[in-house]
């Protein structure tokens, strides 16, 4: 009997390679963002990521679609409402807000607004590890996501890894901004460090990300120039 053809320990780490999730990547349909709520970073680094698996399919945003933004009580009084001055300006008039008293409420509107195709995406919040939020819940947000094209971002504040069908976790954390070039003493570029822990057609990595000129960068962890994360901006 012929022996099957395996491939070579250097010709799989080469498809790992490619298989990698970079910038401009479509992602997955179903994702989620755990981070502390202190810090504020879960939301920024969502959006970060909803914009740039939108771009990786731009004609999302040339059809105007609106996004649909949900938040349980709980979140909202650990995190605060949306800021819409605070937004970028691409999605300042496209944004629907609701507001849900229970994670329940929550996560039946998630998958109301997964059902909906007129839809760019959704982002969801939700704080700690409701009971209601179960692996049945979340595999109803998956398949809901992916049958009907529309993808969810859904933040974790102050949540501990649980039992998820989602197709990519990421574990999140505000980093140090780049000093601004023209003035040192103004708020600098937001950064994340995000950890890709679990994803089901990426192999897991760490990434220090950031926007610049609305593109998402990344550089993997412990690739950051010898001065600190200040030397980020050369690379990208």
């Amino acid at each position: 009997m012929e022996k099957p053809h395996l491939p070579s320990a250097a010709a799989f780490s080469s498809t790992l390679s490619a298989l990698r999730w970079r910038p401009g990547l479509e992602g997955a349909r179903h994702s989620e963002i755990f981070a502390a709520s202190g810090e504020g970073g879960g939301v920024g680094a969502a959006l970060a990521l909803a914009r740039d698996a939108l771009r990786a399919r731009p004609c999302d945003r040339e059809e105007g679609r609106s996004f649909l933004w949900v938040q349980d009580a709980a979140s909202i009084r650990l995190t605060g409402r949306p800021y819409w001055a605070g937004l970028p300006e691409d999605l300042r008039r496209d944004v629907i807000h609701v507001v849900a008293a229970k994670a329940e409420d929550a996560l039946f509107a998630l998958e109301e607004g997964l059902r909906c195709r007129d839809l760019a995406c959704v982002i969801g919040e939700i704080a700690g590890n409701p009971r209601a939020l179960d692996f049945t819940a979340s595999r109803r947000l998956s398949l809901a996501a992916e049958k009907h094209g529309v993808p969810l971002f859904l933040v974790r504040h102050d949540a501990a890894p649980d039992l998820s069908s989602a197709r990519m976790r990421w574990q999140v954390r505000s980093a140090p901004s780049d000093p601004p070039r023209w003035n040192a003493a103004a708020p600098g570029t937001p950064a994340w460090q995000a950890e890709l822990f679990r994803a089901r057609s990426h192999p897991p990595g760490e990434w220090l990300l950031w926007e610049e000129q609305g593109r998402l960068q990344a550089v993997p962890a412990g690739e950051e120039s010898a001065g600190g994360l200040g030397g980020r901006r050369a690379r990208g």
